[in-house]
């Protein structure tokens, strides 16, 4: 049986919290005392805050004052109203499984709320599936892993994924969760149909597009500035059986660009349920992504075409299957998708897998000695050319240091839900761009400079670029971010989060 809080331990724990949180401020007294049913759940030992001073990125490190580790929504809520009605009110942010990469989930001098203990307690929301009604009901604590575990055991699936599913759904939704099924699908922020939210007023709310409309286009892609996702309803259709997955080559920019958006302007199914693009450039031996996925054969001319370019791109696709069908049907199907394609002569390959080996393609896979200075960025299909000549070749090709994976695909603009607070380009077509730098420990600025120099060609260059994961240090740039949002986007922080309690860490409200 666990101790009473009015225990001696517990309640010399609940004091040195209140000192904390209640010091951050200059101000001597304890004026914020914390309720005694958070006494076991505050931590502010050394590992608790050490474990909750870094992210993903390991680049940004800020100390809060204290971790929580809830075993109930309530506790979470009963936080978020200690600080509201404290008279100087401590910053709250959550921590859904630390993979943020520029501090995004950090409180400096606050509280970080760490999820993962709810994932792991028995009062826990978990996952409840509806094979009636096509929804689950997830905890925002909840990984997509489990989520894809889940459903697809009753043949059930969420349609929009992201690449990695070791993330929490409280936090991909709080920025929009992108792959390559979301030219078909939209991100999965347009694929939610209720949220249980605790605002920054500590109340507990539901919200849909029916009713407390504001607040659930607020909280979708707001970045945790509007409440903490404590429950999502996801849609869901039948779980595919198979998967067609097919990977081509090309040597030319404009031939890529174009292939691509010829499936992504039809938005077909029955061309392809995902698709991606990337990059393979001249700066070693092929990686296991290639080596795994194409004929010992093939590697020669791949890397020939590469020190030919310098760059190479690669298409990835794969369209579904819900009954096992013939593979030599699969096989004609696959011929007759690339036949008008421009790709390279026999730089096509493809494989077939189960549904579920597909979506966890990329590993959980964390090495505390690496940094991840990430950059994501959404451009205009009008300028993709210019983007191309001026960063691709002239920045990331020249600096000869980008390891890591280059992703490169268009979305559909129309798929995505203008009132969320997401921000995106204002043409039908865009693409987005990731570079997934991974360096040591101490050699991570230069692929910073790297990211700099990109912004800085785009800004001279007036490509209007779209930070996605943006990691904005003032207001004035958050402003500009934002654009034609802005202002609806600070009246609702001033609705639901008035005293600037919720993600610090984005720098957003609280920024310099």
């Amino acid at each position: 049986m666990a101790k009473s809080p009015s225990t001696p331990i517990h309640l010399l724990v609940m004091l040195l919290v209140t000192y904390f949180l209640c010091t951050m401020g200059k101000s001597n007294a304890l004026t914020c005392p914390l309720p005694p049913e958070l006494a076991t759940k505050l931590h502010v030992d050394p590992v608790a805050i050490d474990s909750a001073s870094t992210d993903y990125g390991n680049i940004v490190h800020s100390t809060p004052a204290a971790v929580l580790y809830p075993s109930s929504i309530e506790d979470i809520q009963i936080l978020v109203n200690s600080s509201y009605n404290c008279p100087i009110p401590f910053g709250i942010s959550v921590r859904g499984n630390g993979h943020s990469v520029n501090g995004q989930d950090m409180a400096r001098d606050g509280v970080v709320v760490d999820m993962k203990s709810l994932r792991e307690d028995k009062n826990g929301i978990k996952i409840r599936v509806s094979k009636n009604h096509l929804f689950a009901d997830v905890g925002g604590e909840q990984l997509w892993i489990d989520v894809l575990h889940t459903t697809a055991a009753q043949g059930l699936s969420p349609v929009s994924w992201t690449d990695f599913l070791y993330l929490s759904v409280g936090g991909t939704l709080s920025n929009a969760g992108v792959s390559g099924q979301t030219f078909l699908h939209g991100p999965q922020i347009s694929n939610v149909y209720e949220l249980d939210v605790i605002t920054g007023k500590g109340e507990l709310v539901t919200c849909s597009k029916r009713n407390n409309s504001d607040l659930f286009d607020s909280v979708l892609g707001g970045l945790g500035q509007f409440g903490i996702i404590t429950r999502a309803r996801i849609a869901l259709r039948s779980a595919p059986t198979k998967v067609r997955w097919s990977r081509a080559f090309y040597s030319n920019f404009s031939d890529f660009i174009r292939d691509q958006e010829r499936i992504v302007r039809g938005g077909q199914r029955d061309v392809a349920n995902y698709l991606e693009g990337s990059l393979m450039l001249d700066n070693g031996t092929p990686t296991e992504w290639i080596t795994s996925f194409f004929h010992p054969t093939q590697l020669p001319q791949i890397m020939s075409l590469v020190k030919t370019y310098g760059i190479i791109y690669c298409l990835e696709l794969t369209k579904y299957y819900f009954i096992e069908d013939i593979e030599s049907e699969i096989d004609q199907d696959l011929q007759q998708v690339f036949k008008d394609f421009s790709h390279v002569p026999g730089l096509i390959n493809a494989k077939f897998v189960s549904y579920q080996e597909f979506l966890t393609r990329v590993p959980n896979a964390e090495n505390e000695s690496q940094t991840h200075p990430w950059q994501n960025l959404f451009i205009p299909q009008s300028r993709i050319s210019d983007f191309n000549v001026g960063v691709l070749r002239d920045i990331v090709l020249k600096r000869n240091i980008t390891t890591g994976p280059v992703l490169f695909y268009p979305l559909n603009r129309h798929k995505w839900d203008a009132e969320l607070s997401a921000v995106i380009p204002d043409e039908d077509i865009f693409y987005t761009t990731s570079f997934l730098h991974t360096s040591g420990i101490d050699n991570w600025q230069v692929y910073e400079d790297q990211n700099q120099a990109v912004i800085k060609f785009c800004e001279e260059a007036g490509i209007k670029i779209v930070k996605y994961l943006a990691d904005y240090t003032t207001i004035e740039e958050w402003i500009k971010h934002f654009g034609s949002k802005w202002t609806t986007f600070r009246e609702r922080k001033a609705q639901y989060d008035p005293k600037n309690i919720l993600s610090p860490g984005q720098k957003i409200f609280n920024a310099v």
